[in-house]
């Protein structure tokens, strides 16, 4: 691990980026709610992956992704051992998942947010960036149901209410 800092001016806090990650999950628990049951798991545009597994995607990040931040240690991306058979378990891993992001990102101080971290043993990049990477992924993906929401006619939340 490469602990090289890099000079940053603060635009936002801590506390502040992590209510801005944590409106995004809500938005997209949302999103997750609004799917019936069986296309969830099983409806996709144009070959892309159901938004079940999407959700897989994101939940196999964010967590456990802060958790090697938090503890410093390289661990591989996996998406083992995540096999939600329902929405409500679907919904139930993201309120997990959120509450495990909530402990490790108070555990890793502010000051070392411009520190790279090479994460999953893929990318070296500052904290900051990785965390940024997360949400960036999670609104990706929210925009893919997004589409399939309205592909079967539903309504999807709206953006802006995070």
């Amino acid at each position: 691990m490469t602990t090289t800092a890099i000079q940053q001016s603060a635009v936002i806090g801590k506390e502040q980026l992590l209510k801005h990650w944590q409106g995004h999950r809500n938005l997209t628990r949302r999103v997750i709610e609004a799917f019936p049951e069986k296309e969830l798991f099983e409806f996709s545009v144009a070959g892309m992956r159901p938004f079940s597994d999407l959700a897989i995607e994101m939940l196999s990040i964010g967590g456990p992704a802060l958790k090697a931040i938090a503890e410093r240690a390289a661990t591989p991306y996996t998406e083992e051992g995540i096999v939600p058979k329902t929405k409500e378990d679907l919904l139930k891993l993201w309120d997990a998942e959120t509450a495990t992001i909530n402990t490790y990102f108070d555990q890793i101080p502010e000051e070392d947010f411009s520190e790279t971290f090479n994460l999953f043993g893929q990318y070296e990049f500052p904290i900051y960036q990785n965390i940024l990477y997360f949400i960036d992924n999670e609104i990706h993906h929210r925009g893919q149901g997004y589409v399939y929401l309205r592909a079967l006619n539903i309504q999807p939340p709206f953006f802006w209410e995070r």
